[in-house]
């Protein structure tokens, strides 16, 4: 099996148990997840730099939650060609819906695959999808996982 590697980043530390359900997600299909805190407003020149060498460090794709102004999906974006999917949190005086628009109105060009609000999950299986596309063993695992999920529901 290839050995792919996806980056979950997150503004702060407090939204570890929104994106947690990520890295386990990738984990059950075999995929690293490297978790790290940075903001699009605390540490722009660290988002940057991480993100601008994400791939010819080996990323696949790169999954960012953040909530209210919610803009570290589009500055990830800005910075690479990889997929960035965005996580809107929720929380605030509006409950996600700020971080949910935050992150869904990308510019033309700069494209990010927004999920619903505090969908870590689906982000997760959104890049394995992708993944998917060039790699058998992830198509049979992706077919698992949606049987499994059916029968619980």
């Amino acid at each position: 099996m290839t050995e792919y590697k996806v980056a979950i980043l997150m503004g702060s530390p407090n939204d570890r148990p929104k994106m947690e359900p990520a890295a386990d997600t990738l984990d059950a299909f075999g995929i690293l997840a490297d978790v790290r805190v940075m903001s699009a407003h605390r540490t722009p020149v660290q988002v940057a730099e991480f993100v601008s060498g994400a791939r010819d460090a080996g990323y696949s794709a790169i999954i960012c939650g953040a909530g209210m102004a919610a803009h570290l999906a589009g500055a990830a974006a800005a910075h690479t060609t990889l997929p960035v999917i965005g996580v809107p949190l929720s929380g605030g005086a509006l409950n996600g819906v700020d971080a949910l628009y935050a992150t869904v109105q990308m510019p033309r060009g700069i494209p990010v695959a927004t999920v619903a609000v505090d969908g870590a999950v689906n982000a997760a299986l959104l890049v394995v999808q992708m993944l998917a596309i060039s790699d058998p063993n992830l198509v049979e695992a992706l077919v698992e996982d949606r049987a499994a999920r059916a029968a619980v529901s």
